[in-house]
């Protein structure tokens, strides 16, 4: 079996390029490169993007948690509100507003007659000098 030498060059020089390329990236030499340094202020704003993306996830978050906050709040102060509103419509019906008046004697009683409507003419204006 005969191996073509084209392809054994190749691999052994991409496997030794390969091993040069990361011992440089592990030691801190490929930051000294022509290439990096002119590309610096292009990865100071990606820097500063990352850093903005970060934020603002950070504010996003929070505003949902502000959210459910306030949403669990007013659901709470919304069943308040129902159980207060019932509460007043029971305690003003008829029926209960005597039984309060009567517990505490205060000498009201429920009247059965209708309330009677009291007109005052010219006339009794005129005799009471009320004009």
């Amino acid at each position: 079996m005969v191996k073509n030498p084209n392809i054994q060059g190749k691999g052994e020089k991409t496997g030794s390029s390969f091993k040069r390329g990361v011992i440089t990236f592990l030691s801190g030499n490929f930051l000294a490169g022509e290439n990096v340094v002119r590309n610096l202020p292009f990865l100071f704003f990606l820097s500063f993007l990352g850093i903005i993306y970060i934020g603002n996830g950070f504010i996003a978050e929070g505003t949902v948690r502000k959210i459910n906050t306030l949403s669990n709040e007013m659901k709470e102060l919304r069943s308040e509100y129902i159980t207060t509103q019932s509460n007043l419509m029971y305690t003003t019906k008829q029926s209960e507003l005597i039984k309060i008046l009567d517990k505490k004697d205060l000498g009201l009683i429920e009247s059965y007659e209708p309330p009677k409507k009291i007109v005052v003419t010219r006339q009794t204006r005129k005799e009471l000098n009320i004009d």
